[in-house]
């Protein structure tokens, strides 16, 4: 049988010496520059704090949801919770789900039919790829926020097109063009499904809240174990979409749902974070900083997540080394998860962190770019 295995162990053979073999290794101590924790609610003690004071009160919480949501695992608490995610964000319903991988899973892999084309910003998450892998539609890739060759692909399609983009990139940490992208959707008729994963919290409930274009978008994505420092997202939509994924999404109707503290958790964290605004003033004082440091970085000026291209993996490597020497914990991304060339830092930003920290992390950087 272990003869079975001697392709897996090429593969893996190879990724150790190209020194990008993924392991998993404990969470280390050290200045966090690499989490998505960008609001610091997920070591928030007061957020703590309230969580705590509701399952005291309410221990059923930590149940089990014992099943699906279609069988024995719908709950008050769930109900709630997405009645009151749809109002916060404009839209007729909310539907959640464990994770924001699951929810882009469902969207993507439900709504195009066979006859239908999928059209995706080049550098959008890999489930929204995995997703498509799913659905019998046709997959098409554009030019990373580029608008005039999303339009290019949009005029040779026949049938129903669906797009996907993200409002805030997690790999270069740009901004997408949603405006632009919306006027061309609306021009041929297509359907726009919008990733906020990273945007949602940090950019007040998101790009598409902020510029109120509830109306122009299919669906949008919210996800919860970023800014908002708990687990789970929301599909944001209309009230036939989300009857339609609830009949027809195998990621929501095969799966257990979650327990009601997470659903419990998401609803406090709404409140949480709207009673903190001074949390994400700090966090754009915190990214302000680090841009005037004057690093060279592809990301937009206002993002928490700012990309140093290093390109040249062991190069990377002893950037990445030398900084966690120093206490201070970063992502490298190594190709072939980015293109030959694009290798990068990814330097996530926090409301806690303080300007000392971001200053001595940028000082080591200019010694390797």
């Amino acid at each position: 049988m272990l003869n079975d295995f001697h392709h897996f162990q090429e593969a893996l053979e190879k990724r150790k010496e190209s020194g990008t073999l993924r392991i998993l290794r404990q969470k280390e101590q050290g200045i966090d520059f690499y989490s998505n924790d960008y609001l610091g609610l997920a070591g928030n003690k007061d957020f703590q704090k309230v969580l705590l004071k509701n399952i005291s009160e309410n221990p059923q919480l930590l149940s089990g949801s014992t099943g699906s949501r279609l069988i024995s695992g719908n709950s008050t608490m769930v109900t709630e919770t997405e009645n009151f995610i749809a109002k916060e964000h404009q839209y007729q319903s909310a539907l959640l789900f464990p994770s924001g991988y699951s929810a882009n899973l469902a969207l993507f892999s439900t709504l195009p039919n066979r006859h239908d084309t999928i059209i995706v910003d080049e550098q959008i998450h890999r489930s929204v790829h995995d997703a498509c892998k799913m659905s019998l539609a046709k997959k098409l890739k554009f030019k990373h926020n580029d608008p005039e060759h999303l339009e290019q692909i949009l005029k040779r399609q026949d049938g129903s097109c669906y797009v996907g983009i993200e409002s805030l990139y997690s790999m270069d940490g740009d901004m997408a063009p949603v405006k632009e992208i919306i006027e061309i959707i609306e021009k041929y008729k297509a359907k726009l499904i919008v990733d906020e994963a990273h945007a949602f919290g940090v950019f007040g409930y998101g790009l598409v809240d902020k510029f109120q274009l509830q109306e122009k978008v299919l669906a949008t994505v919210v996800t919860y174990g970023k800014a908002l420092g708990t687990h789970g997202a929301a599909i944001l939509t209309h009230d036939i979409v989300k009857s339609y994924l609830i009949n027809f999404a195998s990621p929501f109707i095969y799966s257990t749902s979650a327990h009601d503290f997470l659903w419990m958790s998401v609803k406090k964290g709404y409140d949480f974070l709207n009673m903190n605004s001074e949390l994400s003033i700090k966090l754009k004082e915190n990214i302000k900083i680090f841009r005037d440091q004057h690093l060279k970085s592809p990301s937009a000026e206002n993002s928490p997540i700012q990309a140093i291209i290093v390109p040249d993996n062991h190069q990377l490597k002893a950037l990445k080394e030398t900084l966690l020497v120093n206490g201070f914990l970063t992502y490298a991304v190594f190709s072939p998860t980015v293109k030959e060339g694009t290798e990068r830092l990814r330097i996530c930003l926090h409301s806690f962190n303080t300007e000392e920290e971001i200053l001595e992390l940028t000082r080591i950087i200019k010694k390797f770019v």
